[in-house]
């Protein structure tokens, strides 16, 4: 087992040296806090991961959840760790101080997040859907709905989910088949089945509210027709809770991420389980975005943090293993070299450090966008900032997702065979890692948001807001000579981004949608390497900026490695840019005029 999953330093460098998070407590919301307060906060987080999350970590993927006499049995020490989470204010750190919660900036909330999920990715997964199934409530339900919910929720005593996939819609919303039908006394009947649904259904709480998708008979087709329902497993009635009608009609055996249980779900089946609508009628789509949106970034996070994972166990494991001798050492008898040592072993390792802190930057730099649209009152820099954060959610979503299953992968083959036993940790953490490239909407789902509506959204205003944070950033790399020449390597990629953009926008007028979506996913790869790259550039600046005013001894080496590693990412990964762009800017599509019967 390893001993280490996430490096503090790192969270230390990116709230303070590049993201500037004390910068928040100059604007009234954030004024309580300072920085002191914050590193109390992280290290409360380490220490809980440390202490609760990472021993269970091995052991939850063991002795996985199981469905017994219709109810989904969990590791017993679930039922502690959201206590815990509930206890310690972690399930409401970013709520307003006025409605009992912390008012932690999302900066702060969010890396105690990474550093969870890096410790104990199926842990934390059920304070994740609580905090965000109750902001959900919070943010479009009724008072009634709140005092009903929320203070059970956040308390801890309460599970929340998200329901949205059912087994003929999938990600096809429009095809929702659940049926809410209205009743009397304010409530819904609803009725149709639930899957894949995260921590649906166990036995360390005394009740799950689903937060879910169904459609009011009479109401309008498609996606225009989705009303969102708070939908528990237990009723409150007159005399305590009281069965819903909800019944869990089975559980995933999955891969990976198995410490937390993926329900089945079946409501109606005696015509008797009540909903209660959250908002207005036919608005559940746009409300349940909000909470999808959230959980896009959080699953990046999630994967990064995963990925963290495997990476300081790769680490670990290539400074202590001993074998083969450099070449050109010709001495049988002279001892062998730690792996580490080894060039390819180093180049695997640069990978894994230049996916995971390079992600880790870019959700940082989300959560900060999220913290200016607290901040500000100006709503044209609202807007901006809220424009940023949707371009950047697809992106933040799909590189740590698909970059974070190949970093596990480079990390279990530095360990060799050893890598493939579950003597070691590298073979769960590829297990558990590739939901992450299919939850909350799968890559090609965020490869079609990304081009087909972030980019062109308001005639494209996202997307020129987004160069120019870009070239921001390049403009002020300049000024510092040992990394100007990366700073020009970046904008020269940027000016191929445009180009790309601009002919994909002439193929959806000259060929049609499915033409100009076809290789979505392949310009979502594209803008992701453009992406990584701008945050390794903020983070080689801050780090040659530490470096000329004369770092402490024991800071040479981490900023050394960051400048090594931005280095690696700029010499290794940009330049994949030149294939994808070969068939980005190419005038045939070969995935479309496939035809079925062909294969």
């Amino acid at each position: 087992m390893a001993t280490r999953f996430v490096d503090e330093r790192n969270v230390d460098f990116l709230l303070y040296e590049v993201f500037d998070v004390e910068s928040l407590t100059r604007f009234d919301y954030y004024s309580q806090h300072n920085r002191k307060m914050f590193e109390m906060v992280v290290k409360a987080a380490v220490k809980l991961s440390k202490n609760m999350l990472f021993p269970l970590f091995e052991e939850m993927d063991r002795k996985a959840p199981e469905l017994a006499g219709g109810e989904v049995k969990v590791h017993p020490s679930v039922k502690k760790i959201i206590k815990e989470f509930a206890d310690g204010g972690w399930l409401t750190s970013t709520v307003p101080l006025d409605q009992d919660g912390e008012q932690l900036p999302a900066m702060v909330a969010d890396l105690c997040e990474f550093i969870f999920a890096a410790a104990n990715y199926s842990a934390n997964a059920y304070a994740g859907l609580i905090r965000g199934a109750a902001h959900l409530i919070e943010s479009f339900g009724s008072k009634e709905l709140y005092d009903t919910y929320i203070p059970n929720m956040r308390g801890g005593k309460w599970q929340g989910t998200m329901a949205l996939t059912e087994p003929e819609a999938g990600s096809s919303l429009a095809d929702v088949a659940t049926t809410a039908e209205p009743a009397e006394g304010g409530h819904y009947l609803v009725k149709g089945q639930k899957v894949f649904i995260s921590a649906g259904d166990h036995d360390a709480v005394e009740n799950v509210v689903h937060l879910m998708l169904a459609k009011i008979p009479g109401g309008p087709a498609g996606v225009k027709g989705i009303s969102l329902f708070v939908v528990p497993k237990y009723r409150p009635g007159a005399d305590g809770l009281e069965p819903n009608d909800l019944a869990t009609s089975g559980i995933y055996h999955k891969l990976g991420y198995r410490g937390c249980p993926i329900a089945q779900l079946s409501m109606g089946d005696k015509n008797d389980c009540h909903g209660w609508l959250v908002g207005e009628a036919h608005q559940g789509l746009k409300y349940m975005f909000q909470m999808m949106n959230e959980a896009r970034i959080g699953v990046g996070m999630g994967a990064t943090a995963m990925a963290c994972g495997a990476y300081h166990a790769a680490l670990e494991y290539t400074r202590t293993r001993t074998q083969g001798r450099r070449p050109g050492q010709k001495d049988p008898a002279s001892p062998p070299v730690p792996i580490i040592e080894h060039a390819d072993i180093k180049r695997m390792l640069l990978f894994q450090k230049c996916v995971v802190e390079g992600s880790l930057s870019l959700l940082t730099l989300c959560s900060k966008y999220v913290d200016m649209t607290h901040v500000l009152d100006d709503s044209q820099e609202k807007e901006k900032y809220h424009l940023l954060l949707e371009i950047l959610t697809p992106v933040a979503k799909s590189y740590p997702s698909e970059a974070g299953v190949l970093a596990i992968s480079q990390g279990l083959q530095c360990l060799g065979g050893s890598g493939f036993c579950d003597d070691y940790p590298l073979e769960q953490y590829y297990r558990d890692g590739r939901i992450h490239p299919i939850h909350e909407g799968t890559t090609g789902i965020q490869g079609m948001d990304l081009l087909g509506r972030k980019v062109m959204m308001q005639n494209g205003r996202a997307f020129g807001l987004f160069i120019a944070e870009v070239e921001q950033t390049v403009a002020d790399a300049q000024k510092y000579q040992p990394i100007a020449g990366f700073a020009g390597e970046l904008q020269a990629a940027l000016d191929r981004l445009k180009n790309v953009t601009a002919h994909q926008a002439g193929v959806a007028q000259s060929n049609g949608p499915e033409a100009f979506l076809a290789d979505a996913v392949l310009y979502l790869e594209y803008f992701g390497l453009v992406t990584i790259a701008w945050q390794w550039l903020l983070q080689g600046m801050a780090a040659q900026k530490a470096s000329e005013k004369g770092a402490k001894k024991k800071d040479k080496n981490f900023y050394t490695g960051k400048i090594f590693a931005m280095r690696y990412f700029f010499a290794y990964e940009l330049p994949k840019i030149d294939g994808i762009e070969r068939r980005l800017m190419a005038d045939d599509w070969p995935t479309v005029e496939m035809q079925p019967d062909f294969f």
